[in-house]
This record gives C-alpha cells, structure tokens and sequence, in this order.
C-alpha cells in the first residue's frame, strides 16, 4: 500500500484537492481519497510530488496500425493531400518495419500515462500486440466504400475480421467517414449489435462543402478512387446534419476531429441524440490542415481527446495534445483533464474501471509536473506513478 500526494489530486469527478493523498494498493486500486482539510493523516508515510496528479489519460482515437509512417507524410497538405501521399507511400514498408513500429508506439503511449486506447484498424497487424499490451484497447474495425454493391462484401471481411480479435467485447465495426461510405454501407454498418462506433467528421473545409454543392477538392479527389462518386447527391446542407440521421441516435457514436464544425452542426447533433461524444487530435489537425477546431463552442458537451496517428503527429502524447489546446482556449484545467480522462472511459464503457480517482477504480495516476498557477504550460510533462 501507498500513500501519495501532490500540490493537487484532481479526482475529476470532484473538485481538486490542495496536498490531496491517494492511497493505492499494489495493484492499482484505490483505497481511499483523503482531504488534509478533514482527514488526519500521517505525512511521514506519504510520498509527495511537486505537480498536480491525476487519473491516466484514455486515447479515444488512434491509428496504432500507421506507426511506420511517422515522420514519411509531408505535413499542413490538407487532407486531400494527406490521404493522397500516405496512399502513395504506404506499401513501401516491410512488415517487420511496420510490427515492430507498433509495438514502439504502445510503449510510447504507455510511457506517456495512457491507459486505454480506441484504435482504428484496417487489417490485423495491431492485434498480438493490443493482446499482450498493458494499455486495455477497444478496436473499431473501419469500413469505406462509395460502391454500394460492395458493401455486403465489405461487412463480411469485417466481420471475418473481428473474429480473429482476442477479445468479442472490445472490437466494434465502425464508419471511416461520412464521404467515403456508400448509403449502403452506412445502413450495413448502422444494423450491426455493436453499441459504439466512430467516424471521421468534418475534418477538412471541404467535406462541407462536398456536402454541400458536390464540388472541392475533396470531391476531385473521390474522384480519382471511385466512380461511384459522381452519383453523389448534394444536400445543401453541411456534412454532419446531412450523414448523422442515417445513424440510429441509440447507438454510442465519437465524432473525430471537428476541425469545422459549427454551433449550429452542434445544436442540430443536441437535438437528434444524447449519445454523442466529440473527439479531438489538435496536432493531427495542425500537421495536416494547419487549423484547429473551435474549442469553446463545446465546452458544455462531451468531449475527448485522441493522438491520431504517428503518420500525422509528432508523438502519441494525450498530454501533448491538451497543451495545444490550453495554449488556444480558455477551458479550465479541470475540464481539460476531464476530456483526456473520465470522458473517454465513459465512451469506451471503461468508466468502471478508469477516468477518476475514486475507492474502488484502477484508473492508473499520472503526474504532471511544470505547472504554473494550476494550468498547464508548454513545458508540462507527464509521468506514470507505479504503484
């Protein structure tokens, strides 16, 4: 057993405590919360830390599979160009290259205080090391096709798939994105028993204005992979309030990026269903479109935070990304952990487990130090404190 504090714990489902003490049994649950203020305690059986302490970090959108990539795509190409180059370059790998990427990459997220991770996968090659991994995964196996006629076919490798998987609970079929998938296809993956899946939305400009007109270069660039594309029909509409009915509002469903979303794509998501959750990936999206969402217009609803992949970040940090975010909005430090913590549990159903500091949970506790004022700055860092 171990007593730990720090200048605050933020348990996140309750206010932080100043000089806050954990204590941790040996295998990572919590015994109990204590409050100096109320509770007598011993300080020379505590180990104290200059920082602040929290629960460890949930990764709610990743690519683990793309790791080889990392530092191979050209950065701030927009996602035409993102998605053209990584189309161009992607087969130029071995598969030891790419095996042992992954395997980096897990640690790395280890390494930086995250302890469960949704993973988009495309293929298998993720699937003996999650297995063995000490981060707990939840895989979304992503479909895409604008062919209506493939997408039975589709669903069947999918599905093909998953039974592979080392775990039937933690491994869903999910949506790649609104404009790569064939009405078909939507409905397929929409009839599916998974509860929960993801879906890449309005990352770029140019899927709204897809949506919208039928025209941009993300229109120019479907047209050079399907052409099924050009039976596109416009709805005049931006992307999110013209895809998401097609989504049954039952089903738990991440929106990923929202680089361009707007209140009124938000007021519309509000009024069509409660289970909504909104990821973001502030350095992908500076990487790839050099632009950021607008934080503030979500700060009453559910957010997480994601790392993307290494092919369009500089490192698997769910820190890092909340430091971009903090430099660019004001949102509270609480709230902030909050999207990299609790929020991100509760999607991925791990919320019994992970996401706060409270008796019973093995939610893992990370520290960050380089604090100032109780914020975080462009030096902060994070450790894991092993129990």
């Amino acid at each position: 057993m171990k007593l730990i504090s720090a200048d605050y714990i933020f348990p996140i489902t309750s206010e932080p405590i100043k000089n806050g003490v954990v204590t941790i049994n040996s295998k990572g649950e919590i015994l109990a919360v204590l409050n100096p203020e109320v509770n007598e305690i011993n300080w020379e059986s505590v180990e104290k830390y200059e920082g602040i302490i929290c629960p460890g970090f949930v990764n709610t959108h990743c690519h683990l599979e793309l790791s080889y990539l990392k530092g191979k795509v050209a950065e701030q190409t927009q996602l035409h160009g993102f998605v053209g180059e990584l189309m161009s370059i992607r087969d130029s790998f071995t598969n030891e290259e790419r095996l042992l990427a992954i395997k980096q990459a897990d640690e790395e997220m280890y390494q930086n205080g995250i302890v469960a991770v949704g993973d988009i996968s495309n293929g298998g090659s993720t699937f003996k090391q999650k297995q063995h991994s000490k981060i707990k995964y939840h895989t979304f196996l992503e479909v895409f096709g604008l062919n209506g006629s493939d997408a039975e076919n589709i669903i069947e490798k999918a599905t093909l798939l998953k039974k592979e998987y080392h775990h039937s609970k933690a491994i869903s079929i999910s949506a790649h994105a609104p404009y790569s998938m064939s009405p078909k296809l939507k409905q397929l993956v929409n009839n599916e028993n998974d509860k929960i899946l993801t879906i890449h939305n309005q990352e770029t400009a140019s899927e709204n204005e897809l949506f919208k007109s039928g025209t941009g270069a993300l229109f120019n660039q479907l047209s050079c992979f399907s052409e099924a594309i050009k039976e596109w029909k416009p709805t005049g509409k931006n992307s999110l309030p013209s895809y998401l009915p097609e989504f049954s509002p039952d089903k738990k469903i991440l929106l990923v990026h929202n680089t361009f979303t707007e209140q009124a794509d938000i007021h519309f998501v509000n009024n069509y269903s409660e289970n909504i959750y909104w990821c973001f990936c502030p350095n992908a999206n500076l990487y790839i479109e050099n632009k950021l969402p607008n934080f503030e217009l979500f700060l009453t609803e559910k957010c997480t935070i994601g790392t993307d992949s290494l092919a369009s970040n500089w490192s698997l940090s769910v820190l890092d990304e909340l430091k971009v975010i903090e430099a660019n909005a004001k949102i509270s430090t609480n709230t902030l952990l909050k999207w990299a913590t609790l929020n991100g549990a509760a999607f991925l159903g791990l919320d019994k487990m992970f996401g706060s500091i409270e008796v019973g949970k093995r939610p893992g506790l990370n520290l960050i130090t380089n604090i100032k004022n109780n914020q975080l700055t462009n030096k902060s860092e994070v450790k894991r404190i092993d129990c």
